[in-house]
């Protein structure tokens, strides 16, 4: 089984590009920087994070286009592929992607401003902003639904 499952914050803003051909493809390379879970006792010096390459391809990259950006935290499940190339100088590089197959926000988007600094859409872009929100984001990061309206929740 090849089933890999990361929780980490995009490096980078998503790299966006589109396959050649007919139909194409939308793709989004972001790298996440995914923590360690442990450290070395005595030596703070040393790398505590991993960064590793992911590529989402169709929908996936669609979304990560649209609402990824750099700092946000995100929980990637995928596949790891493994691959090799020759470069202009002959030398032979191996390289090893994650392929997306979901990805889903791990904080609210209070928290991940607040850690990764406001993000504001520029105007006439297609990115919501949700500061507008129904009621105010508690101090644990948990949507407040403000009273009365019960009736509208589809579940109880």
């Amino acid at each position: 089984m090849n089933k890999v499952i990361l929780m980490g914050r995009l490096t980078r803003d998503p790299d966006i590009r589109y396959s050649q051909g007919e139909n194409g493809t939308q793709v989004a390379r972001y790298t996440l920087a995914v923590d360690r879970r442990f450290r070395r006792q005595g030596n703070d010096s040393q790398q505590t994070a991993d960064f590793i390459s992911c590529v989402a391809f169709g929908k996936s990259a669609e979304f990560a286009e649209r609402y990824f950006h750099k700092g946000i935290k995100i929980i990637v499940t995928g596949r790891i592929q493994t691959g090799s190339y020759t470069n202009r100088d002959g030398a032979k590089v191996y390289t090893t992607d994650i392929v997306v197959e979901d990805q889903e926000f791990a904080e609210s988007k209070s928290v991940s401003d607040s850690t990764s600094g406001a993000y504001h859409a520029p105007e006439g872009s297609d990115r919501p902003d949700r500061s507008s929100q129904i009621g105010s984001d508690s101090a644990e990061g948990f949507m407040n639904i403000p009273d009365g309206i019960d009736e509208e929740l589809p579940f109880k």
